[in-house]
């Protein structure tokens, strides 16, 4: 299993709302005590919430199917049900959230920032939210809403001011321990880091993060190695630094050559060649790397980028790096837009926004909309009287003239809704009006 995951998928159920009550009140001495059932309780919504303390996906790799709580149902006496349990899921901060389709959904960046990724479902409303001076003891009631339910990716992006990237065991993780209280694993083989760690670095009033970003190889970007697993963790840094091991063994490579390596794979990758570099020849504690260091210096400056000789086991050279990654730290926040309060914009929909479409499929007509899809859900089919309730809704929003303008004629089949549709034969003979209605839930406008 696993210690550290920066990709999962999450498979969400938020819950679904409580059943309202059909009760009439029964009380000596009171024999038309009218209709007392209670309303659903609402749905449990399932929350993504950016906690600093949290720093991989680890525990939804391991369950990633999470439901909310249902709302209970309403009672008699106007008892409404309570409401479902909020689950509230902790992710780290730098998060994406995308669909299963790769479209984005949210950024989830600094401490404390919320969103509701599911939403429950309302309860129904009892008969006594459902009587009027006509219906005045309404023998149904709504059924609650079923909550959102739906599949998306996490994937984690680091936070960090800088990145060290560099081929395997250029020494990026004995950099960052040298620098900072960091301590990764450090190992004489090659891809000894599994993992992005972070450390915090000082250099004079500055503080800044470094990431160590495991080692890349040619090809990364396109699937080699371990290092297009991890490219993402250095879109979010102010700057990068190239580790470039100047003792290496192996024939054939040499530190320009490194860093054309390396720098090719971030083009590949896309979306870094605004982010000032600095170069770091390591390992100069052995005499042929210092000795190489002096021979490339004078190439790798012609590229524009300061170099820095050190040693990560001595030493050398790292508060020169460390004053240099300070100070494009400090221009890089000096150059960003001054951070604005949250500002929450509430944009509630329209109190008459009755939109729907009625459209001709072949033989059919297929009615789409928020209301009258809604009201499919909370009706309760094997109840006449509930199902006398959403005929007369579906006349007052105008449902029943639009099907007329479309060419319905009566017997036609009239679809309601998407992949849970619900089939009529449509009567347009039917007048809406509760006065029509007769014992209490029956309708006789059905019979």
């Amino acid at each position: 299993m696993p210690t550290f995951v920066d990709r999962v998928v999450l498979h969400l159920a938020a819950g679904s709302g409580g059943h309202g009550c059909v009760s009439v009140h029964r009380e000596k001495f009171k024999p038309l005590g009218g209709p007392d059932g209670g309303n659903g309780g609402r749905g449990g919504d399932i929350v993504l919430v950016v906690d600093p303390g949290v720093t991989t996906l680890l525990d939804y790799h391991r369950r990633p199917h999470r439901r909310a709580g249902n709302g209970a149902p309403g009672e008699g006496s106007m008892r409404n049900g309570a409401d479902g349990d909020d689950i509230v899921l902790a992710v780290p901060d730098g998060t994406v959230v995308t669909g299963r389709d790769g479209r984005p959904i949210a950024d989830l960046v600094g401490s404390g920032t919320r969103l509701v990724i599911a939403q429950g479902g309302r309860g129904g409303l009892g008969n006594a939210a459902l009587a009027t001076k006509r219906r005045r003891a309404p023998g149904f009631a709504l059924l609650g809403e079923p909550g959102q339910a739906s599949d998306i990716v996490l994937e984690l992006k680091s936070v960090a001011d800088v990145g060290l990237v560099g081929f395997p065991s250029a020494g990026k993780s004995s950099l960052i321990a040298a620098m900072s209280a960091a301590r990764p694993k450090i190992a004489d083989y090659p891809f000894t880091t599994l993992t992005p760690n972070l450390g915090v670095v000082e250099a004079g009033d500055v503080r800044f993060t470094v990431a160590d970003v495991p080692g890349l190889i040619e090809g990364a970007s396109e699937g080699r190695g371990l290092g297009h697993e991890f490219l993402r963790h250095v879109e979010r840094c102010k700057a990068l630094v190239h580790v470039v091991d100047g003792a290496t063994p192996e024939s054939g490579r040499d530190p320009v050559h490194d860093i054309q390596v390396i720098e090719a794979e971030l083009e590949r990758h896309g979306g870094l060649d605004d982010r000032p570099r600095l170069v770091a020849l390591n390992k100069v504690d052995v005499p042929d790397a210092r000795e190489l260091a002096e021979m490339v210096r004078a190439d790798i400056e012609a590229m524009g980028w300061r170099v820095f000789p050190i040693s990560a086991v001595t030493g050398d050279g790292l508060r020169e790096l460390s004053f240099a990654m300070a100070s494009l730290v400090s221009d890089a926040r000096a150059a960003a837009p001054a951070a604005e309060p949250t500002r929450l914009v509430l944009r509630p929909e329209a109190v008459d926004d009755d939109g729907f479409t009625v459209t001709r499929e072949g033989e059919r007509f297929r009615v789409r909309g928020v209301k009258p899809e809604r009201w499919i859900q909370q009706t309760d089919f094997s109840n006449d009287e509930a199902v006398g309730y959403l005929a007369d809704r579906l006349a007052r929003l105008g449902v029943e003239d639009e099907l007329v303008k479309a060419g319905a004629e009566p017997g036609d089949e009239v679809v309601i809704g998407g992949e849970d549709a619900v089939v009529f034969d449509w009567e347009p003979s039917m007048h809406a009006g509760s006065e029509l209605l007769g014992r209490r839930g029956s309708d006789p406008r059905l019979e």
